[in-house]
């Protein structure tokens, strides 16, 4: 860490008072140094990061970091704050702030030297060393390990004249003595002691541990040593896997074999997580690694007295919705994620059928659907045969979507065993004419099964054969049986009252249904209540010959979808003062995403105002899905923004409803926005300006 911090990288009087101006001030010492190339865009990566998780740590300390392609090498500011900077810890603001660049590319050994200062920020020695030295060149070589927290006290109290003289001592001979006992660095050993004998044989309880988070730099280790330290204080053995972006050791087997308990502590799934099942397990975010380590061991060893353990190790551990989640989330939840996982994939295969199909009515015209199979009759040099070929391929395409649905909500479930009953019953939701209903039944189904009867306990010779015989043979026969005889029929004719509602929507009904929709589609921005509309929209068009209700819905929709990114784009146009500089930034983006009808561009406007976005957004697609089924706009195709215009009915009218959406939801966020800042203004010239209108202490005029 020689050259990743010096000392014009440190700023020990830090006045800013947000997390944003501080990563700013921190962030402009880098340019200084030419150790980044792009302010701006780098400050972008920074809160782009920040908005995924907040990184402030309980005890003060603050630590923005991100990987981003503007920074040319590894680095590190830091800068201490007198009246503290919010940056969303439990226990209050953070007066030491260690701003952290790594390069997009940076190589492993960086990125372990950037982890053990994630490391020492669990050493309260050394942050109270940080809190009291008196200048940044000991600060940085404190920092960079040049001088124990004790040599870094000894120069703070020293007097000025003398104060230089420890820091050039220290250099070098005293890194040494801040280095971790053998004992310490190795994980078989760490956290050994006495009095925690409660593991087998009446040696010390053992604890496997992961640590993992989003960018894999600073939280992942900070967990880390956290858990150590209270490993250690515990009596415990206790061994610590970082997943971090400078990869992952691999536990050895036999560690993990033998080990009494486990701590997950991630917010990203944890890589090979079957290795750990059927052991008493605590599931956590990683910040809870940080703050409650002790606790986080109390309650591991609680598990394992009463003999609580994951699922066993012959069965996976976990579904991939539980890998990827808490723990502890009700079965409401878990029941929206195994819906979104069967929508997740089946959307590309939306796209795609969609796309060719409406790009078969566009060449060949609207008789295409009418055409002759291409292995029969195709003419290379007929617009109507290459038409026909792209109608039937995206026809192909939908036959796959309510088995794809059913399949993957059954894997969300019961992860691949639920694959082969959640496509059979999907496949025969498709023939039964049950549709979108039938797929959503039978995933669901299908996924209950396979749990039902992994349960079942079975002899150890017939594990072998489960997988590949014995759960798909009995969950598809179950499946197929219920589907065929039992609810497919009652499930089929909801499907068609559905289909036949929707087909006699005219007048008010159809708009009040478009304003719904759109109020859907903008509430969270590509959420669980933006899918449920686009997929309502999308199943409807999922037919060959789809109904014009179907095709009036899918274009509200999409309509309704452009509207929130393309109205944040124009507000920091017309009124940028209102927007930070990063949000500027992201409003020319904006105009892109929400000209292809990704909604998500608006994401950044919404979690940093939400109280004044969101509403303004819903506002602007209500009113534009109303007006597109006033309209009577149509649309075949699932996606494609106004690439895809010329695919719409009634096209020049469909602009104006986008249009009129945006320039309503534009005028509301600028007002919204503006009466947010004058509010302050006013109160600001208030407590300066005397009854006879001037300046206190000035005499001068206030501004108009």
């Amino acid at each position: 860490m020689s050259d990743m911090i010096t000392a014009d990288l440190v700023d020990l009087d830090l006045s800013a008072d947000t997390k944003e101006a501080a990563a700013r001030a921190l962030a402009a010492r880098m340019v200084a140094r030419g150790r980044v190339t792009d302010l701006e865009g780098f400050l972008a990566d920074v809160a782009a990061r920040e908005a995924q998780m907040p990184t402030g740590l309980d005890g003060g300390i603050g630590i923005p970091h991100c990987r981003s392609a503007h920074v040319t090498e590894p680095t590190l500011a830091f800068g201490r704050s007198a009246a503290g900077i919010d940056f969303g810890a439990a226990d209050g603001p953070a007066d030491l702030i260690f701003l952290i660049a790594a390069p997009a590319g940076a190589d492993d050994a960086h990125l372990t030297i950037l982890s053990s200062l994630a490391r020492q920020l669990m050493n309260a020695e050394f942050t109270a060393a940080l809190r009291a030295v008196g200048d940044a060149r000991t600060a940085a070589a404190l920092i960079r390990g040049d001088m124990t927290p004790s040599d870094a006290r000894a120069v703070a109290s020293a007097p000025e004249d003398t104060a230089a003289a420890p820091v050039a001592a220290s250099t070098g001979a005293a890194a040494g003595s801040t280095a971790r006992t053998p004992e310490a660095d190795d994980p078989a050993v760490a956290g050994t002691g006495t009095g925690a004998e409660d593991g087998s044989g009446g040696r010390p309880f053992r604890i496997v541990a992961v640590t993992s988070c989003p960018t894999g730099i600073a939280h992942t280790y900070m967990a880390a040593e956290s858990l150590e330290n209270a490993g250690r204080e515990a009596g415990v053995e206790l061994v610590v896997e970082t997943q971090g972006s400078a990869g992952f050791a691999r536990l050895d087997p036999a560690v993990v074999a033998a080990a009494d308990g486990v701590i997950f502590a991630h917010d990203v799934p944890v890589r090979d997580k079957d290795r750990f099942a059927g052991k008493p397990t605590v599931d956590v975010g990683v910040k809870a690694g940080i703050n409650r380590a002790a606790e986080l061991i109390t309650e591991v060893r609680g598990k394992a007295a009463r003999g609580e353990v994951s699922a066993p190790a012959h069965t996976p551990a976990g579904t991939p919705v539980e890998r990827a989640g808490d723990s502890t989330e009700g079965y409401g939840t878990k029941l929206r994620k195994w819906l979104m996982s069967g929508v997740s994939y089946m959307v590309p295969f939306v796209a795609a059928g969609g796309l060719l199909i409406a790009l078969g009515f566009a060449i060949g015209g609207w008789q295409v659907n009418k055409a002759p199979s291409v292995m029969d009759h195709f003419v290379w040099t007929q617009t109507d045969s290459w038409g026909a070929l792209l109608f039937q391929i995206g026809g192909v395409a939908f036959k796959f979507l309510v088995p794809v649905l059913a399949g993957y909500i059954a894997y969300g479930m019961a992860d691949r065993p639920g694959l082969v009953p959640g496509f059979v019953g999907g496949a025969i939701a498709l023939d039964i004419n049950a549709g979108f209903l039938g797929g959503l039944a039978a995933g669901l189904i299908a996924g209950g099964v396979v749990l039902a009867i992994q349960r079942v306990r079975i002899p150890p010779v017939m594990r072998g054969i489960m997988p590949v015989v014995v759960i798909p043979l009995l969950s598809s026969a179950v499946v197929g049986f219920l589907m065929l005889v039992v609810i497919g029929k009652p499930i089929a004719s909801a499907q068609k009252g559905l289909t036949d509602w929707l087909g006699g929507l005219t007048g008010t009904n159809a708009v009040l249904l478009g304003a719904l929709l759109g109020l859907m589609m903008c509430f969270d921005l590509g959420g669980p209540v933006n899918k449920v509309a686009y997929t309502f929209a999308t199943a409807g068009i999922a037919v060959a010959d789809p109904s014009d209700s179907a095709m009036k819905i899918m274009a509200a929709v999409m309509a309704a979808g452009m509207v929130p990114p393309l109205a944040m784009a124009l507000a920091t146009t017309v009124r940028g003062r209102l927007f930070t500089t990063t949000e500027r930034e992201n409003g020319k983006a904006a105009w892109v995403l929400g000209a292809s009808f990704i909604s998500e561009g608006a994401i950044p406007f919404a979690a940093a105002d939400p109280l004044r976005v969101i509403p303004s957004s819903m506002v602007g697609g209500a009113l534009t899905g109303a007006l597109s089924m006033l309209f009577g706009a149509t649309l075949r195709a699932p996606h494609g923004g106004v690439f895809v215009v010329p695919l719409i009915g009634n096209p020049f009218l469909y602009l104006v409803a986008i249009a009129a959406g945006v320039c309503v939801t534009t005028a509301l966020v600028v007002l919204l926005k503006g009466l947010r800042t004058r509010a302050p203004e006013s109160a600001a010239a208030g407590s300066t300006a005397d009854p006879a209108g001037t300046t206190k202490g000035t005499g001068q005029p206030i501004a108009a």
